[in-house]
């Protein structure tokens, strides 16, 4: 039987919903937020059955983000140092499902490691690959660099150079909707799925794009061309806890 929508969550700048028990606990540090804006039946396409896009005044988002992992574990270990610290570069977009959780799609996660992308790929169907990376911080400048390994497209890349500037003390609107995401939804195993996450919120800062020369969004199936960024952010970072996958209500299709 169809499941009538449910409204959309509000943005809210802490998590809506508490993990008392987490699957896993991992930092995301040094991170760089670059989005530009989409109509949304230009995605719809690319998010999985029983989720649409998510929107802001008609609008959504495509975000490109580059951070460095640090200490993934599982339960309340404490973290793996080396396999579980490296740099990823993610392709993302916003979705929302019948239940009215918001959340991010990865079309792709790009990561330095190569034991924890087969983990992700084989264990939670993500979208990982194996990149040559690097993140390089000099004064206020700090330069993040992908080149695509495994398993393709050979020559996807990314160079994201921006320069911090001064902590937003008042996030707008825009700024929590692209930062403030409670979730992912992924097809987990044949089935769409929703994977809480929670975290303090996020200390952003004000930042200047630089440098951006990439094709990882052409990669991931973004349709060209988007124009210039319409919001660029940078944040040192928070510790995340992710809960275990549930299955969300499916949107029915018309």
């Amino acid at each position: 039987m169809p499941t009538t929508p449910q409204p959309p969550e509000p943005v809210t700048p802490h998590p809506p919903r508490n993990l008392p028990r987490p699957l896993l606990t991992q930092q995301w540090l040094d991170l760089a937020f670059v989005h530009w804006a989409v109509e949304p039946d230009t995605v719809a396409g690319l998010l999985p059955e029983g989720t649409v896009p998510d929107v802001l005044e008609g609008v959504t988002y495509v975000g490109l983000v580059a951070f460095r992992m640090r200490r993934v574990g599982w339960l309340r270990s404490p973290g793996v140092p080396y396999l579980g610290t490296f740099p990823e570069t993610n392709v993302r977009l916003y979705s929302v499902d019948a239940l009215g959780r918001r959340g991010v799609v990865f079309r792709s996660m790009d990561a330095a490691r190569l034991v924890p992308v087969l983990m992700g790929r084989a264990g939670f169907r993500l979208p990982y690959a194996w990149s040559r990376m690097g993140i390089r911080a000099e004064d206020d400048v700090i330069t993040y660099t992908s080149s695509r390994r495994w398993p393709g497209p050979r020559g996807a890349h990314s160079r994201i150079v921006l320069r911090k500037g001064e902590r937003i003390r008042e996030p707008t609107e825009l700024e929590h909707f692209l930062t403030a995401r409670w979730g992912m939804h992924n097809a987990f195993f044949g089935e769409v799925g929703y994977l809480p996450n929670d975290h303090p919120g996020w200390p952003l800062h004000h930042a200047r794009l630089l440098t951006c020369d990439e094709n990882l969004l052409e990669a991931a199936g973004v349709p060209a061309p988007l124009g210039e960024p319409v919001s660029v952010l940078y944040s040192p970072g928070v510790p995340v806890r992710l809960g275990r996958p549930a299955r969300p209500a499916g949107i029915p299709t018309p």
